[in-house]
């Protein structure tokens, strides 16, 4: 990807929300590069002169969106946070701030959690699994386990709230940025719920 990192980065963020809006909305199957391109105002010989196939720009956009939310979590995680749901409003509240920053990313992740096609399904698949571990590394580690109940799995409430933020997404009605807060505010009475009944009376 030398070529396109080596353009200024106005053009490599018109190129690459072009991309996320057309995969967003269209899936990976549908979308094609002359779109991109019409869209990002270049040449379809240029976009393949960045990157040499359209499954390298899809998984280049995965990669993208990824880094862009890690590195912000792990720049501002406060690591001093010791309850596990103030861990994980912590790191959803600094994930939703990325999103609204770069509102492009959300349709396109949404359709990535959908997306079956043959020809990308095991990569994603294998980068969700790392999304998986750090999403665990960050709810997990230097957590303090002592407030659950003593006969809680913590590792089953994790994926508990992973389903609940799955429910939220909807393949016939996309997620739009304005639609987060209203999520967040569902999901975290719902945390609230778990607490109440998850926690040791003390720390109620």
């Amino acid at each position: 990807m030398e070529k396109f990192h080596n353009l200024p980065q106005e053009k490599q963020d018109i190129l690459i929300d072009a991309a996320l809006e057309a995969f967003g909305s269209n899936g990976y199957k549908k979308t094609s590069i002359s779109d991109i391109a019409a869209a990002a105002g270049i040449s379809k010989a240029m976009v393949f002169h960045y990157f040499r196939t359209k499954k390298d720009l899809y998984f280049y956009l995965f990669h993208y969106c990824w880094d862009l939310i890690t590195s912000e979590i792990n720049n501002q995680f406060d690591n001093s946070v010791t309850d596990f749901f103030e861990r994980i409003t912590l790191s959803t509240e600094i994930k939703v701030a990325v999103i609204k920053r770069h509102p492009a990313t959300l349709s396109f992740l949404n359709s990535v959690y959908h997306e079956n096609n043959e020809e990308v399904k095991d990569g994603i698949k294998a980068q969700m699994s790392r999304t998986d571990e750090f999403r665990n590394k960050i709810a997990m580690d230097g957590m303090d386990y002592s407030k659950f109940k003593d006969d809680v799995d913590v590792g089953i409430v994790m994926k508990m709230l992973v389903w609940m933020a799955e429910g939220f997404v909807n393949p016939s009605k996309p997620l739009q940025p304005a639609d987060l807060d209203d999520i967040c505010k569902d999901f975290y009475e719902c945390m609230k719920l778990l607490r109440n009944n998850l926690y040791k009376e003390q720390y109620l």
